[in-house]
């Protein structure tokens, strides 16, 4: 079975990115992030002619998340449990297929309005470690991807991308991401391949690709059952060379 993440930087950019790359690759789930359109603006018939059923949770212009599979499904959740009711932002989709529960994030930043961009940010890591604890309690197979803006060690981001303060490598957010490892996670891509660069993020800016300057911020992360099934797990480069990319390319894991 193939899993796989990808933040596209917005759908209607790289609608036909997202279409080559499903005939490519042939992924039986594909989470999304940042499709940065309303739910219904969401290209559900391009993917429904490949054999896909679409799922989308969209925002006007930002964020916005959503999963392409190709075997049926139910959505247990749009929005991540725990968080105030009144929280707009689109980033989370959770649904059960082949008794399984998949989980696809678009995690906050945290760069953006200073401290309390950053605290928001931690409050939903914070929410989000909740449910995985509840779900691993209960023994369900479980998938946690996406979009995490975590570089959880400092073999995740090339020498002189980041700086020390950025919040995707600030202390807290890299405690929270071991929090949900520690919760009984594996980090798929680390299993697999434990050390080096295997980046999933350049920037559009500084010739940051052409440079390798990357970040691997794209993570998945299984249950112990699921682990125990891996046994490939990688970010596809290729597509970042493609005319017109996204800044991230797609992660796949594969699964016995």
């Amino acid at each position: 079975m193939k899993i796989a993440t990808w933040n596209v930087n917005s759908i209607r950019q790289r609608e036909g990115h997202v279409q080559r790359w499903l005939q490519r690759c042939e992924p039986d789930v594909l989470f999304l992030q940042e499709i940065k359109c309303e739910t219904a603006a969401f290209p559900a018939k391009t993917y429904e002619a490949l054999g896909y059923t679409t799922e989308a949770v969209g925002q006007k212009s930002y964020n916005g998340v959503a999963v392409l599979t190709r075997q049926p499904f139910t959505v247990i959740h749009r929005a991540l449990p725990g968080l105030p009711e009144d929280d707009a932002q689109a980033r989370y989709i959770e649904i059960e297929t082949a008794g399984m529960t998949l989980i696809g994030i678009y995690l906050p930043n945290g760069n953006s309005r200073g401290e309390e961009g950053f605290a928001y940010k931690l409050a939903w890591m914070d929410c989000l470690i909740a449910r995985a604890k509840a779900l691993l309690e209960r023994d369900i197979p479980l998938v946690i991807t996406g979009d995490f803006n975590v570089c959880p060690t400092d073999d995740d981001f090339a020498p002189g991308a980041l700086s020390p303060d950025d919040a995707l490598v600030r202390l807290e957010s890299r405690q929270r991401f071991r929090s949900l490892i520690w919760s009984g996670l594996t980090d798929a891509v680390r299993a697999i391949h434990p050390h080096g660069a295997q980046y999933t993020f350049w920037d559009y800016q500084a010739g940051a690709w052409q440079r390798d300057l990357g970040l691997r911020i794209d993570h998945a992360l299984l249950s112990p059952t699921l682990a125990q099934r891996l046994f490939a797990a990688a970010p596809d480069r290729e597509e970042r060379a493609q005319a017109q990319p996204s800044d991230h390319v797609p992660v796949m894991i594969e699964l016995s």
